[in-house]
C-alpha cells in the first residue's frame, strides 16, 4: 500500500467563503508536518457564494512561491455553469494561475443532466492551465465517465479521487461506487489519477487515507498515481 505522498493540489483557505478560518501559511504549516513538497492552494472561484473575488486571484499571481519550507502552487477550483463550460474567471488570468480544477457544485448550478453534465465538463477542460476533474463522483450530477476520461486523455486533464468524498458522512452521494468506476476507467486507459484532499482549512491537508483504501481494494496501479512520493509530475507545476 502506497504511505508516502509528496503533493497535495486541491485545498481551501478561508478565502473560499466556508468550512475554513485557516490561511495559506496554516495550510503550509500543516503541509510542512505531513512532509509534502508541494502544496495547491485552489479556493472557490467568484461564482461560488461566499467565495474569493477576482482581485484575491490576481493577488496570487505575486504570492510566494515557498512557504515555511513547502512549495506553492496556486490555482482556482472552477465551478462550471452551463453546458457550453463557462467559468467565472477570465481566460487570461487563467493563463497567469499555475492550474485549475474544474466542478460542478450544488450550490451553484443545480444538475443540467448526465448528456449536458458531461458536455459542460468536457467544454471547460479547453480553458487554459485546466488540469484536474473535481470530484467527478456525485449522484447529484450524473456523467458519462466513459466519455469524460476518454477526453480527458484526449486533453491531458486527470480526474482525482477525492478523500473528503470518500468519508464517512460525505455529503456528496454515491461516491465510492463511482470512484470505483473512474479507476476501472483510468485503469482500462493508463490514464492517471490525482489523490485530493479537498481539506477545507489545515485539518486535513496531505490526508488521503480513504482513498488510499480504495485503491487498495480495486488494485489501482501505483504507477498512475500522479503525486505519491517518486511519481509523475504534470509539466509546468
Amino acid at each position: 500500500m502506497i504511505t508516502a505522498f509528496s503533493t497535495d493540489y486541491h485545498t481551501h483557505t478561508i478565502a473560499s467563503g466556508h468550512g475554513s478560518f485557516d490561511t495559506i501559511t496554516d495550510l503550509a504549516r500543516a503541509a510542512g508536518k505531513k512532509g509534502l513538497r508541494i502544496l495547491g492552494i485552489t479556493d472557490h472561484a467568484p461564482s461560488f457564494p461566499g467565495s474569493a473575488k477576482e482581485s484575491y486571484f490576481r493577488s496570487l499571481l505575486s504570492a510566494p512561491k515557498t512557504k515555511l519550507g513547502v512549495e506553492m502552487r496556486y490555482g482556482v477550483e472552477l465551478d462550471i455553469l452551463d453546458p457550453e463550460g463557462h467559468v467565472a474567471l477570465s481566460d487570461e488570468l487563467l493563463s497567469k494561475l499555475d492550474y485549475s480544477i474544474i466542478s460542478l457544485h450544488g450550490k451553484v448550478i443545480s444538475s443540467m443532466g448526465c448528456e449536458d453534465n458531461t458536455r459542460g465538463m468536457i467544454a471547460a477542460m479547453d480553458h487554459p492551465g485546466v488540469l484536474i476533474i473535481g470530484h467527478p463522483d456525485d449522484d447529484e450530477f450524473p456523467l458519462d465517465l466513459e466519455k469524460l476520461l476518454f477526453y480527458a486523455q484526449k486533453k491531458r486533464v486527470y480526474p482525482e479521487i477525492n478523500n473528503a468524498s470518500l468519508m464517512p458522512g460525505a455529503y456528496r452521494r454515491g461516491c465510492k461506487k463511482n470512484c470505483t468506476e473512474i479507476l476501472r476507467i483510468c485503469k482500462k486507459l493508463s490514464l492517471p489519477v490525482f489523490l485530493s484532499s479537498d481539506s477545507h482549512g489545515a485539518k486535513h491537508v496531505g490526508d488521503f487515507s480513504y482513498a488510499i483504501e480504495l485503491l487498495s481494494e480495486t488494485g489501482f496501479p501505483e504507477e498512475l498515481i500522479i503525486n505519491r512520493a517518486g511519481g509523475l509530475y504534470p509539466p509546468g507545476i
